[in-house]
């Protein structure tokens, strides 16, 4: 079953209950999705690493970055994935389809310990948690948008950069963002976003090679950094729609609508 469209709906429930403390992260998968296979950014939370709360090296953590507007999300556009990495945090200005980090990857790349970043308060309206296991993360999603809920991701290939877009296809106004921490220490940082709308973008290089794009568009963009925007796209926060690609270490839960809205080439 592909990741992008797993459905949620009766065993949901079992997230909400309390499991046998003997009970493997791998057994609680097979409980809630008997013969699916593990999706690819749940892999070190279902089968951990060794442990730690050392900084995830840079070349173990790449990033994919842009950033858009709203209306350039169509079928033929072309697109730069951007690959990036921690250590390189400074966006283009050359054009409106160009790496872009600095915003949200600032949260995920701070030297920070573990116990300061997951201790941090929580902004205003904001609700947030760090969640280092499958049962958690669930549970987080659940209580924000109801049982009935899907999980997405991106999947971008390393060896590509360059990609047009297919087709776009709506997922929903309502999300709960889960993004990677900076540690070895397997932990997910997961926030409800509001003022959203979530699209998965089918994509294709030039080659024919494919890749999916997690895609979100804030219609609220006071909290973003003005200094990226105003280097990238040239406009000040609050003013219009900005829309980015997600990585593939980042998971959107999002409610099962049923249907999809879509546009083709």
């Amino acid at each position: 079953m592909e990741f992008g469209h797993l459905i949620f709906v009766a065993f949901l429930c079992l997230a909400l209950s309390k499991i046998d403390a003997s009970q493997s992260a791998k057994d609680y998968w097979d409980s809630v999705f008997p013969n699916t296979s593990v999706p690819e950014p749940l892999q070190d939370l279902v089968f951990p690493p060794k442990k730690s709360n050392l900084p995830i090296k840079v070349n173990e953590e790449k990033q994919y970055w842009t950033l858009f507007f709203e209306h350039d999300l169509h079928p033929r556009k072309m697109m730069r994935l951007g690959l990036h990495n921690h250590s390189d945090t400074k966006p283009s200005t050359r054009t409106t389809s160009q790496p872009f980090g600095a915003w949200l990857q600032a949260k995920i790349s701070e030297k920070y310990n573990l116990d300061e970043v997951c201790g941090k308060a929580s902004g205003k309206g904001e609700h947030k948690i760090c969640a280092a296991s499958l049962e958690s993360m669930m549970g987080f999603a659940i209580s924000k948008l109801g049982k009935n809920i899907r999980v997405v991701s991106s999947s971008f290939d390393e060896n590509h950069d360059r990609y047009s877009v297919v087709e776009v296809n709506k997922v929903g106004e309502k999300a709960v963002m889960c993004h990677r921490l900076n540690f070895e220490k397997v932990v997910f940082y997961c926030h409800q976003v509001n003022a959203t709308t979530s699209y998965m973008v089918p994509l294709v290089a030039s080659d024919g090679a494919k890749a999916k794009a997690l895609t979100i568009c804030h219609h609220d963009t006071r909290g973003m950094d003005p200094v990226v925007l105003y280097q990238v796209l040239r406009v000040k926060p609050g003013t219009v729609p900005v829309c980015h690609f997600v990585g593939n270490k980042t998971l959107a839960w999002v409610p099962n609508l049923g249907t999809k809205e879509s546009c083709s080439a």
